[in-house]
């Protein structure tokens, strides 16, 4: 890869497993969404639909639930209605733990002059949700969610191209994404951003971080802005042979 020869000036950041510690609760949400249509602990379609479900982390939760019950609509819009619900009901529970010194991290960022947008799989509504439990309304720039962005969310690239116009952003080369799914690799790559960082605390492995694109691999969030900012750009790096 070669190196990056703009700066910075817009960071594209997932929220579960990457900004917020929720894999567990999202993946939960998951399993009670799908046992309400007949899909329940213990079977085979079970097993199978949960592995989509990790596969698919990071995409619209809608088209999660369309791939699991393809051609019937009505279920997928049913489940993806319990799947919110669900979901928002634990927030309401048990809060959200943001990930250990994100919230530092978010106010290095913003006050190195750096725009942040938030992009996510999650509904408007839920998204809102997240939000408002979190109380980052004035930490970032931006959020955004599939229903954004015409329905067309991760791995498409537009979340973070629409964040590119929105806010104002020259060039896509000024721009870092930073995810913990393969899917938010390929957004990155897909929309040209310079720095695709895939973070090591969620969804996915290494090799299906390389696999999506990414550039660079952190071990935490917390190493992000130094990567961005160039202090450690080329620590990180990854050759473009195991890409």
């Amino acid at each position: 890869m070669s190196d990056v020869v703009v700066p910075i000036k817009l960071a594209c950041l997932d929220l579960a497993g990457t900004t917020i510690g929720d894999i567990a609760t999202v993946e939960r949400a998951f399993a009670e969404a799908i046992a309400t249509q007949g899909i329940v602990p213990g079977t085979g379609a079970y097993a199978r639909a949960m592995v989509h479900v990790h596969r698919s982390r990071g995409c619209p939760k809608i088209e999660v639930f369309r791939g699991i019950f393809p051609g019937n609509e009505a279920q997928a819009q049913a489940a993806n209605l319990t799947f919110e619900r669900a979901y928002e009901g634990a927030l309401e529970r048990a809060g959200l733990v943001p990930v250990p010194g994100v919230v530092e991290v978010l106010d290095k960022l913003r006050g190195s002059g750096i725009k942040l947008s938030v992009i996510t799989g999650f509904s408007r509504a839920t998204l809102s949700r997240v939000l408002s439990v979190l109380g980052w309304d004035e930490k970032i720039d931006l959020a955004l969610c599939p229903e954004d962005a015409a329905g067309r969310g991760r791995p498409w690239p537009d979340m973070v191209l629409h964040s590119v116009l929105r806010l104002q952003i020259e060039d896509v080369r000024q721009v870092a994404v930073i995810g913990d799914a393969e899917s938010d690799m390929l957004t990155g790559r897909r929309a040209g951003a310079s720095i695709v960082a895939g973070v090591l605390t969620g969804a996915h492995s290494r090799e299906r971080l390389l696999k999506g694109g990414a550039t660079h691999l952190i071990n935490s969030i917390t190493e992000f802005p130094d990567l961005i900012m160039g202090e450690e750009l080329g620590t990180h790096q990854i050759p473009a042979t195991a890409r």
